[in-house]
């Protein structure tokens, strides 16, 4: 069985993707696109370039290289900085003048429009370089704002609660994806220690602020109610009332998946679940891992007017200590490969034994990044709840989380 330990200090809360070439906008002069974007097209201009040299050696005076010549900065721009697409274009120009100064058949009049030609062209490039950074830039700055409110409502959780260690991250999609509406929160209540991980329809400010509405309901209702049924209750009418707020009477297609988790007071080795249309969590224990489904299915929170949604159930499963609870929104249950390929977490996990939560969380990351290249397209928000009882620990820790 692989143990994985990690010797460093826990770190909680949220993770951004540090990916420097995800970034639309770069400084330094460096290139800028996905990583699969970038092995592609990196050398892509300067081949064009040794191309057309080629064609003007190697074939007759008829056959030039005047068209990948122009391509060349063109081709550049979106993807390179300005300081490259204007290096390009110098290497598109240079390679035109030199290849008409070998031609011995060229008259001078055609060689200087040529150049020119590609001189103009290399100038458009950077002009549309210029454009496009300048996009990309109003781009990222509404992106950052969202990012920034986005951690500002999300609660960063203690290392430790009621005696158990618990670790979260949040992990952004790609640069150029819409900030998405994961989130996850976790609190100590005189009913037993109480989580919640969803994930609002939608994205931009406008999940932001749904978010903000859940986790500010969730707060509140975890301390006043005293079961989980209840507290979804609650968490469904603060959703409804903001739908009428932001819509009036129109009806409102907006819902947040949820899964409430509860351990509850004096019962330290129970866990009960509340799942509403949300992906199952994941129970670990010494390698073995299974999924917590259901018994019966719900309707995400805000769909309830719809008049198709039954009563919350509540399921109980064992929680012995050794155990850990992985809560996580399905930016992770369904990031792809390059072949299509939903990244299984049960199965990524199995056979795998982790020391603390936080050791866990940065497998998955790990994991997940490598199935899908670094090219996700969905935020995703992860929680690991490990059942490690302090000795004698009377389960009053950190209230908040």
């Amino acid at each position: 069985m692989e143990r994985h330990s990690s010797a460093r200090q826990p770190q909680p809360g949220r993770e951004r993707q540090a990916d420097t070439w995800g970034s639309r906008v770069t400084d330094g002069g460096r290139f800028a696109g996905t990583p699969s974007v970038r092995r592609v097209v990196s050398p892509l201009p300067v081949v064009m370039i040794l191309v057309a040299i080629g064609l003007d050696l190697a074939t007759a005076p008829t056959l030039t290289g005047s068209a990948l010549f122009c391509a060349a900065p063109l081709v550049a721009a979106p993807f390179f900085t300005t300081i490259g697409t204007a290096l390009i274009g110098m290497f598109s120009v240079g390679g035109v003048a030199l290849m008409r100064v070998l031609d011995e058949m060229s008259t001078g009049l055609m060689d200087l429009s040529e150049t020119a030609s590609t001189g103009v062209v290399a100038l458009l490039a950077i002009v549309i370089n210029r454009l496009l950074r300048r996009s990309g830039a109003a781009v990222s700055s509404a992106r950052t704002i969202a990012e920034a409110a986005q951690f500002a409502v999300l609660p960063v959780p203690p290392t430790q609660i009621g005696g158990h260690r618990i670790a979260a991250r949040y992990r952004a999609a790609q640069i150029d994806a819409r900030i998405g509406g994961d989130l996850y929160a976790v609190q100590e209540t005189p009913y037993g220690v109480r989580l919640v991980v969803g994930d609002v329809r939608g994205a931009g400010m406008d999940a932001v602020g749904t978010m903000a509405v859940v986790i500010g309901a969730f707060r509140e209702a975890a301390e006043q109610e005293a079961t989980l049924q209840a507290v979804a209750a609650r968490l469904e009418r603060a959703l409804h009332r903001e739908a009428k707020r932001q819509h009036g009477d129109a009806y409102d297609e907006g819902f947040t998946t949820a899964l409430l988790a509860e351990i509850p007071v004096g019962r330290p080795g129970t866990l009960r679940t509340v799942n509403r249309g949300h992906p199952s969590p994941l129970l670990l224990a010494g390698g073995d891992v299974r999924f917590i489904e259901a018994s019966r299915p719900a309707l995400p929170l805000g769909m309830s007017g719809l008049g198709a949604a039954a009563s919350d159930r509540v399921d109980e499963a064992a929680f012995p200590p050794g155990t850990t609870l992985l809560l996580y929104t399905d930016g992770l249950s369904e990031a792809r490969n390059a072949d299509g390929e939903f990244f299984e977490p049960d199965r990524a996990l199995a056979g795998r034994d982790f020391d603390d939560p936080e050791t866990l969380l940065d497998a998955v990351l790990v994991d997940v990044h490598e199935h899908t290249g670094g090219a996700s397209s969905d935020d995703m928000a992860l929680m690991a709840l490990a059942a490690e009882p302090e000795p004698g620990g009377t389960g009053q820790g950190d209230r908040d989380g």
